[in-house]
């Protein structure tokens, strides 16, 4: 959905760049990696290893570039992944605790462990 100035609506999502997720739903179900880089306003991420796709690029000798079939990492939504839990080792829901000075962290909805570091 747009805003009234033309530009995109951001998501806020939960999962952070380098946490370890597991893919829950579509063709990479099953598979994990670490996450690479977070697109809040398209609500995507790319999670190394998962989600390959076949670009057909053209050589460019000015930018150095070689041509022909390259494999990459595709954009999966937000929704389709799950946050591994380094301590108890499962894929959970991320909880919030808030603690006595009043800041937030990510917790394990299983072990009730943080999630940042």
């Amino acid at each position: 959905m747009a805003l009234a100035h033309g530009r995109p609506e951001r998501h806020k999502v939960q999962i952070r760049k380098g946490d370890n997720v597991k893919v829950i739903a579509g063709k990479d179900a099953g598979k994990s990696g670490r996450i690479l880089w977070i697109n809040d306003r398209k609500n995507t991420v790319v999670v190394e290893h998962v989600g390959i796709i076949k670009r057909h690029t053209r050589p460019n000798p000015s930018k150095n570039v070689k041509g022909g079939i390259i494999e990459k990492e595709a954009g999966i939504n937000v929704s389709n992944v799950m946050v591994i839990c380094p301590s108890c080792g499962k894929h959970t829901r991320v909880g919030h605790t808030i603690l006595p000075d009043g800041s937030k962290l990510r917790s394990c909805r299983h072990c009730k462990a943080t999630l940042d570091k």
